[in-house]
């Protein structure tokens, strides 16, 4: 069973354009190529402008764990704090069967 993993990321609205830009250009590429990353999507928050999810699904915890241990997950960390005024909350879901 995969685990989904979601990162709930709050931007100033006059950002937005700049965080999208951002996790297309320097974030989805180096989550998609993580062992274990099976998908990787940006939901924009239709109701609060510059509200997102970054939507993961894994194979297993053990390869979030790698992924959360490796250089790429720090530069990820770094792109996204250089946006000022960036709120940042990661949960972790799996599905109800």
């Amino acid at each position: 069973m995969s685990v989904i993993r979601m990162i709930h990321v709050t931007f100033p609205p006059e950002l937005a354009g700049q965080a999208e830009r951002n996790w297309k250009e320097e974030c989805a590429p180096l989550m998609i190529k993580q062992p274990g990353c099976l998908s990787e999507q940006l939901l924009r928050c239709t109701d609060r402008p510059g509200e997102y999810i970054s939507y993961s699904e894994w194979d297993t915890d053990a390869s979030i764990q790698q992924y959360l241990k490796s250089p790429d997950h720090q530069e990820i960390k770094r792109h996204n704090t250089n946006i000022s005024g960036a709120a940042v909350v990661v949960k972790r879901y799996e599905q109800v069967r």
